[in-house]
């Protein structure tokens, strides 16, 4: 005897087939597939003590009309779905709106979704899962908090600049990034002032532990050495801060300069019916290369021994 029933009177109870699987529907866009989608699915497996479990996935053509632009294509999608363990089978090309032809084809006895509200097509407000709710079919899951396909795109662009950085590091090239020379350069800049930013404070914090060995070993009371450490220190930040200022402006004055050299030229370009990306890097190589000497890693080695130095020698006149 076939317990499948195709409808339920508005407001009632749908009747739970007990001599089969009872099948479940479930869907999404699924993009960036990740363990809050997992949790979803895990509470619509576990709706019923047997549950078979079919999950929907909309297309790129639906998907990108009604909600926007996503990450992972549709076989993706798809596919991403094909290895979550609590699904049965995913059913491609879903329909943005369930109706009883869709359930009866799929002989679905319940749709599984979170409560909130999902807009259909028709621009009303109207909810995608109002039918299901009205005829007693829709069994409700919970959210998971803090994960979701948009808090990981928001991650992503707020630090785009890092992210842009790791991907050229690791072999991809400015132009598959999507990236202009002048920015990628910058980009580099910037790194290499937050690395020597980094260097500097590892080595306050060796000058530190240097000072206090100094300190015991010159049997010097302990307000004396503070109030000599202090104006030592104060004169290594002054002198860093003046250096950093100075190779800031700099670089600000020189990319600036260039970056006006190249639209010129990329103007020229234009006017002449040539393509700017097929000139060659050599010459602004040569251009950044100017900068290499700021972060010399020996030189920074040099200038610290040499600050280390002046205050031993500060030190052996106490004495």
């Amino acid at each position: 005897m076939d317990n499948h029933h195709t409808a339920a009177p508005a407001g009632g109870s749908y009747p739970v087939p007990s001599d089969r699987p009872v099948r479940v529907y479930a869907d999404g866009i699924y993009d960036l597939f990740h363990f809050g989608h997992a949790r979803a699915l895990e509470q619509a497996k576990k709706s019923f003590p047997n549950t078979y479990l079919l999950v929907g996935c909309c297309n790129d053509e639906i998907t990108h009309k009604y909600k926007g632009k996503t990450v992972m294509t549709e076989d993706e999608r798809y596919e991403s779905l094909r290895h979550c363990k609590w699904v049965d089978e995913v059913i491609p090309d879903a329909p943005w709106v369930i109706n009883q032809e869709f359930l009866d084809k799929h002989k679905i006895d319940f749709v599984a979704h979170d409560s909130l509200p999902y807009a259909d097509v028709s621009g009303a407000g109207n909810d995608v899962y109002e039918f299901v709710k009205a005829v007693g079919r829709f069994k409700e899951t919970k959210r998971t908090e803090g994960i979701s396909t948009s808090d990981i795109i928001m991650r992503i662009v707020k630090d785009y600049n890092q992210y842009v950085m790791r991907n050229l590091d690791r072999g991809y090239s400015r132009k598959e990034l999507g990236v202009s020379y002048v920015k990628e350069k910058r980009l580099r800049v910037n790194m290499r002032l937050k690395k020597l930013q980094e260097k500097v404070k590892e080595q306050q914090e060796r000058v530190g532990e240097k000072i206090q060995t100094v300190a015991k070993t010159a049997s010097m009371t302990r307000n004396e050495w503070v109030e000599n450490a202090d104006r030592w220190v104060a004169g290594f930040l002054e002198m860093f801060e003046e250096g950093c200022h100075k190779m800031g402006t700099a670089i600000r004055d020189r990319i600036q300069e260039r970056l006006r050299g190249q639209q010129m030229r990329d103007g020229y370009l234009l006017e002449n019916g040539k393509d700017g990306l097929d000139m060659d890097d050599d010459e602004d190589e040569e251009y950044y290369e100017e900068y290499e000497e700021y972060f010399d890693d020996d030189d920074d080695e040099e200038y610290y021994d040499e600050e280390h130095d002046d205050a031993k020698e500060e030190t052996e006149k106490k004495r």
